[in-house]
C-alpha cells in the first residue's frame, strides 16, 4: 500500500475497532440488569465476586479496549490489524449475544456458550496487541481473565440451575 493508502486504512481500522467498542459498551449496557428481581433471586456460585469488582473490571476494561483499538491499528502489521479487528469483533458479538441470553430470556446454558466462545476469540486479541505493543498484550490480561472468570461463573449458573451446583 502506497502511504496515503496505508494511512487511510489503518484510520479507517481505528474507526471500525472504536465502532465496535461502542456497540459492546452500548449493547451490553442495554441488556444486562442486576437489580431486577430474576437476577437478585437467582442463586449464584461461591466463587462470584462482589458487586464492587463488576463496578471496577468493566470502565478499566473498556478504557483498555480503546486503547487497543487504536494502536493495535497504528503500530501493528496490516494482516495483525485484520486479525484483531476480526476476533475483536466476534467476540464483542458474543459476549453481546451472553448478555442478551441471560439477561433477556434466561437461557443460562446459550449465555454460558456464547461467553466460552467470547473467552476463546479472546486469545488472538492478546496476540495482536503483543504486536503492537508487549505491554498492551499485559494490559488487556485482566480482560482475559475477566472473560474466563464469567464464563465460568456462566457455567457455575447452569450448573446451580439443573440442581447440579
Amino acid at each position: 500500500m502506497a502511504g496515503g493508502e496505508a494511512t487511510a486504512w489503518r484510520v479507517a481500522a481505528i474507526v471500525v475497532g472504536i465502532g465496535i467498542l461502542i456497540a459492546y459498551v452500548v449493547l451490553s449496557g442495554r441488556w444486562v440488569s442486576t437489580g431486577d428481581s430474576w437476577y437478585v433471586n437467582l442463586q449464584k456460585p461461591w466463587w462470584q465476586p462482589p458487586s464492587v469488582v463488576f463496578g471496577l473490571i468493566w470502565p478499566y476494561n473498556f478504557v483498555v479496549l480503546g486503547i487497543a483499538a487504536v494502536l493495535i491499528p497504528l503500530r501493528a502489521p496490516t494482516h495483525v490489524v485484520a486479525v484483531f479487528l476480526g476476533f475483536f469483533g466476534a467476540s464483542v458479538a458474543c459476549a453481546i449475544a451472553w448478555a442478551y441470553l441471560f439477561y433477556v430470556p434466561h437461557s443460562l446454558t446459550a449465555s454460558a456458550i456464547a461467553l466460552s466462545l467470547a473467552a476463546l476469540l479472546t486469545i488472538p486479541i492478546l496476540v495482536a496487541a503483543f504486536n503492537a505493543a508487549p505491554w498492551l498484550a499485559v494490559a488487556l490480561l485482566p480482560y482475559q481473565v475477566w472473560v474466563v472468570i464469567a464464563a465460568s461463573l456462566s457455567w457455575g449458573y447452569v450448573a446451580l440451575a439443573s440442581g447440579r451446583g
